[in-house]
């Protein structure tokens, strides 16, 4: 197509606002009318519009971890089925982690082809969590599992509706592998649904402005969200930056594994990941496609997080990496936790660039999603219950800021943690304490944000725990003289008394009474303690944010200038 014709830049910016918008219709669409709460309450899903060759043209996220992932689904799809396969009303279902999908199975993608004319103009696409797909834990993710085949179907690309005609074979089927069917396929038709709704604000899109003057729109588009990064990039100090860090283990008692970057800024933005640790037996693993979503997150952050997420604004950005690594797995090692590698990758690049740019990177956060997943039978209704969920945790501070408190972790973005009326509700807990976890960590002149500590007293006869908290032997780093952070850690609590405390656990058993204790870091903190502020570590103090010794020990504060103890400070239970 020629766009040697420029739209003027009042119709641009209303096209432009227009595709948003319409990204936007699909989020909340889908938002809506999901039936699990990783959905509709945590936010764990994107939404977004492609050109017909699957460049990204505007997405809406929850989680960060999908940012121009829709994009990579798309590219497979077209690379494996081609054009000529497609037509109007087709919707591909693709949860591959090793193409085009990068995570893990229970993240499917559905993407649908939209024809105007006669012609392919674009895609449609979501990526939503679904709660079961199947596999041999509740859940479908776990943390021992050691090939992708324990945890869940798989789907590799294929038509789930041709020609607007649902594929009722490929349905049952998905029925009869989940162990939540309503909910799956609730989720399912919501993500169908969401995007319908795309494809008509798209097609009323381009009867207002014309399929010319929209395609020509998606071009220029693309080719400023690049001239936009390209000025950003140039801002860059020129160079060459690595950082290391270390996993603490698979899952399965393996570890820790060193994970590398080589960051160079020239011309490009290379991030060059050569030298970490092969892919390993148990389920950290991550795919190509979601490092390139990782180094995404982070070339966002250091550059400028108001750019539109749109392909041209990655143009810039290179990723290299050996395939077969922890960043790169192959068929058919297991990826679902993925994201406790796939953090790291981002983490790599801030740590590696921080520096750079300390009133916009932090130092370390806490990192893990922190997943958590409890199942059990209900005690009021005697039906099974499967609670699913990340937690949120204590973020790095920087030059000129204090960490932020339970925040979720950057590669959750922009989602939120399940209500504590809707778990009490939905589900055999009680949530008996969700608040800051004052532990040692994080002292700086800047100090680092706090974690949180949230208590579930099983109410169910018996219930099972699984979870996966990294960071829980590698603190998150301090900056510019700051104290690393604190530890992730989950601690389970039985009527005799005793306690566990660990990072990864699975399918742990608990009885009625029985307490699961879920612990999250407190971030790194920036520059030395010693310059702290007296008025800073009073009010610390007063809002119960350190403990008396913290003050004397950290910032030296002296026993005659210690306030009165706070009222807002509640010792754990």
């Amino acid at each position: 197509m020629s766009t040697t014709t420029r739209i003027d830049p009042f119709t641009l910016e209303i096209i432009k606002n227009e595709l948003i918008a319409a990204g936007d219709e699909m989020f909340h669409a889908l938002q809506r009318t999901a039936m699990s709460p990783i959905i509709y309450e945590v936010l764990d899903y994107a939404a977004g519009l492609t050109d017909a060759r699957g460049d990204l043209l505007t997405q809406g996220n929850g989680v960060a971890d999908f940012i121009g992932a829709l994009s990579f689904g798309v590219a497979h799809v077209l690379n494996k089925l081609g054009r000529e396969r497609l037509t109007s009303g087709d919707i591909v279902i693709l949860n591959d982690p090793y193409a085009g999908g990068g995570t893990h199975l229970s993240d499917v993608a559905l993407i649908m082809p939209i024809f105007h004319e006669g012609e392919l103009v674009a895609f449609a696409v979501n990526k939503a969590h679904w709660t079961e797909v199947g596999g041999k834990d509740p859940g479908s993710w776990t943390t021992d599992a050691t090939d992708v085949f324990q945890e869940g179907l798989q789907f590799p690309g294929i038509k789930l509706f041709e020609a607007g005609r649902p594929d009722e074979g490929l349905l049952e089927l998905i029925r009869a592998n989940v162990r939540t069917p309503d909910a799956t396929l609730g989720d399912l038709h919501a993500c169908v649904g969401a995007l319908r709704v795309g494809e008509r604000a798209l097609h009323r899109i381009l009867r207002k402005f014309g399929k010319g003057t929209v395609l020509r729109a998606m071009e220029e588009l693309l080719g400023e969200g690049e001239r936009r990064a390209r000025l950003e990039l140039a801002r860059l100090p020129r160079g060459t930056y690595d950082a290391t860090d270390f996993i603490d283990d698979d899952g399965i008692r393996n570890g820790p594994f060193e994970v590398r970057v080589k960051v160079t800024i020239d011309d490009s933005f290379l991030c060059d990941f050569t030298g970490t640790s092969a892919q390993v037996p148990g389920p950290i693993n991550c795919g190509r496609t979601g490092l390139h979503s990782a180094v995404r997150q982070a070339w966002k952050a250091i550059t400028d997080p108001l750019l539109p997420t749109n392909e041209g604004v990655f143009r810039p950005v290179q990723v290299v990496c050996p395939p077969g690594t922890m960043f790169t797995a192959e068929r058919p090692a297991p990826v679902s936790t993925y994201w406790e590698t796939m953090q790291y990758a981002t983490d790599l690049v801030w740590k590696a660039l921080a520096h750079l740019a300390p009133r916009r990177l932090t130092a370390g956060h806490f990192l893990s999603v922190c997943g958590t997943i409890i199942h059990g039978i209900h005690p009021d209704d005697g039906t099974p219950f499967l609670l699913v969920e990340p937690q949120a945790g204590g973020w790095g501070a920087g030059a000129d800021k204090d960490g932020e408190n339970g925040l979720v972790c950057a590669g959750d973005g922009e989602t939120y943690m399940i209500p504590v009326e809707i778990c009490e509700t939905r589900y055999g807990l009680r949530v008996e304490q969700y608040a800051l976890d004052i532990v040692d960590g994080g002292a700086g002149e800047r100090r680092g944000g706090r974690g949180l500590v949230r208590d579930y007293r099983i109410t169910s006869a018996w219930a099972t725990v699984t979870a996966t908290f990294g960071r829980h032997r590698f603190p998150p780093w301090g900056l510019n003289g700051g104290h690393q952070g604190s530890p992730n850690y989950l601690e389970l609590v039985h009527e005799d008394g005793s306690r566990r405390a660990m990072g990864k656990c699975a399918r742990h058993l608990l009885k009625r009474g029985e307490l699961c204790r879920l612990h999250t870091g407190t971030g790194g903190g920036y520059g030395d303690p010693a310059r702290r502020s007296r008025a800073r570590v009073l009010d610390d103090l007063r809002c119960g944010y350190i403990t008396e010794e913290q003050a004397r020990r950290d910032y030296g504060l002296r026993a005659a200038e210690e306030p009165a103890p706070s009222p807002l400070r509640s010792d754990k239970a």
